[in-house]
């Protein structure tokens, strides 16, 4: 354990026993700096690179301050996809575990009835999505007199209009003195701009990748007509010990695609934004236990997606943005370990992806298969 970092000499016994338990020995950048302004009880705006850590930079000073005596919802999380809470609740049961902090998650398209049974357990932290949550407030399900922290994770997502009126509504149903806290790999100023009319004074922390956790990945592609995409992606599959997510533009393209492989005797899951709740938890435990090594994903259902030992990730259909080829690299090399993005492009997107990775200062490597294998295309 890092001495040197205050939140754990301070912290409570079960948060040390996790942190031990997790072997982690160092504080990423962006937990180093947040910590002790949400223990502080300052609202925050935090950018940080996907994969560095930030889910704990807010969870552990959040379970620090949660008084276990008290069977009130004390804190909010909300997120903006299915999994992303999923994901964030079982952090929060894994940090919390014998500390008698109760959590519970509710998202849209579950049954209510449910998600009512949890309420009655008294959880004094909750995670959901945004218009399930307000739902339940408004039904005062969701009693939220006693909530002193909420936190916006992907906070750029929840902050689209599609959200935004029932975020805000949600705020203003707290107390004035309440804290807010909003975290985003990436954090167009329009974010930004909207997310300090909802707060006091917020400290503003910016992660760059180069302060970030140093990952060992590397970016390579590979040049094809459209049409023969395909068949690089088949062989790219048959690569020993991959675990791969290909990101596909829509779902018609991800159905089309999932099917020809399929054909050729490729095992894989499919997630995109019509997935059912079944669907979607199949595919997941599917790839997590190496049942299947390849997952296809349109970008909306692959938001927050935190999956260990993500090999390679494959822009099938190239990102329109740079934010866009981030946040879907980000799914590999996580926390440190070492990874592959891959890129198939034409010749006109072999343009654009140089271009865009001379702007995010990526080094780009051209490669071929040969006999199976990867190679350098000279």
């Amino acid at each position: 354990m890092n001495s040197t970092w205050s939140m754990l000499e301070e912290a409570k016994p079960f948060l040390k026993e996790a942190w031990e338990k997790a072997s982690y020995t160092t504080p990423t950048a962006i937990q180093e700096k947040a910590v002790p302004a949400i223990l502080d009880g300052r609202d925050v705006i935090a950018e940080s690179p996907t994969g560095t850590g930030k889910t704990l930079a807010y969870l552990l000073p959040v379970l620090q301050r949660i008084n276990p005596e008290s069977k009130n919802i004390q804190t909010l999380i909300m997120a903006s996809s299915r999994e992303l809470v999923m994901q964030i609740h079982e952090e929060i049961q894994k940090w919390s575990a014998g500390s008698g902090i109760l959590g519970a998650s509710f998202i849209g398209g579950a049954n209510v009835k449910r998600q009512l049974e949890k309420l009655k357990k008294r959880p004094q932290i909750i995670v959901g999505t945004p218009g399930r949550v307000y739902e339940l407030i408004n039904q005062k399900k969701i009693k939220m007199h006693e909530v002193k922290t909420i936190v916006l994770d992907e906070g750029d997502q929840l902050l689209q209009p599609e959200h935004l009126s029932n975020i805000k509504n949600i705020i203003k149903t707290t107390l004035k003195d309440r804290q807010l806290l909003l975290f985003s790999a990436t954090l167009p100023e329009k974010t930004e701009a909207e997310a300090k009319k909802l707060m006091q004074n917020p400290e503003l922390i910016k992660i760059s990748r180069g302060e970030a956790v140093q990952s060992d990945v590397e970016h390579i592609y590979f040049p094809s007509e459209q049409r023969d995409k395909i068949d690089l992606l088949q062989k790219l599959s048959r690569v020993e010990g991959t675990k791969a997510i290909a990101f596909v533009k829509d779902i018609g393209n991800a159905a089309v695609l999932a099917e020809k492989l399929m054909y050729k005797g490729i095992e894989l899951g499919i997630l995109h934004g019509d997935s059912s709740k079944r669907e979607r938890e199949l595919a997941m435990k599917s790839f997590r236990t190496g049942e299947i090594s390849m997952l296809l994903a349109t970008d909306v259902a692959a938001r927050g997606l935190d999956i260990e030992g993500v090999t390679h990730v494959i822009h099938y259909d190239l990102p329109e943005t740079s934010e866009q080829y981030v946040h879907r690299s980000g799914r590999t090399g996580r926390n440190g370990a070492s990874g592959t993005v891959v890129s198939l492009v034409t010749e006109r997107e072999e343009r654009e992806l140089k271009q865009l990775c001379r702007n995010l200062k990526i080094e780009l490597h051209k490669k071929r298969f040969y006999h199976g294998a990867v190679v350098d295309s000279k």
